[in-house]
């Protein structure tokens, strides 16, 4: 079976990237924006055991534009990280991306 962290360092997502380091918030935005559904699975459990990692997601969410801001959010809810899913948040269709 494949590791999370093995599963997250093949990622699409970290095209410019050499290693994963997920104690960058750029590296986990990218995750965010760009990942594939199984990177985003892993993402997930990774985060499950991690509330430092929810915390962070969380504050990226905020701060990037992302296509599914209010999904990730609904998600990191649904592991107990306390979130406003009525505040607003960067329009991913703003942002030029």
């Amino acid at each position: 079976m494949t590791s999370d962290l093995e599963i997250l360092r093949r990622s699409r997502a970290l095209w410019n990237r050499s290693t994963l380091d997920l104690r960058s918030d750029e590296t986990i935005a990218q995750i965010l924006d760009r990942g594939e559904m199984d990177c985003w699975r892993a993402l997930y459990r990774l985060a499950k055991g991690d509330p430092e990692l929810r915390g962070r997601m969380v504050r990226i969410i905020h701060r990037v534009p992302l296509p599914l801001p209010r999904f990730w959010l609904a998600a990191l809810a649904s592991l107990g990280e306390p979130v406003d899913l009525d505040a607003p948040l960067p329009s991913y269709e703003d942002s030029g991306v």
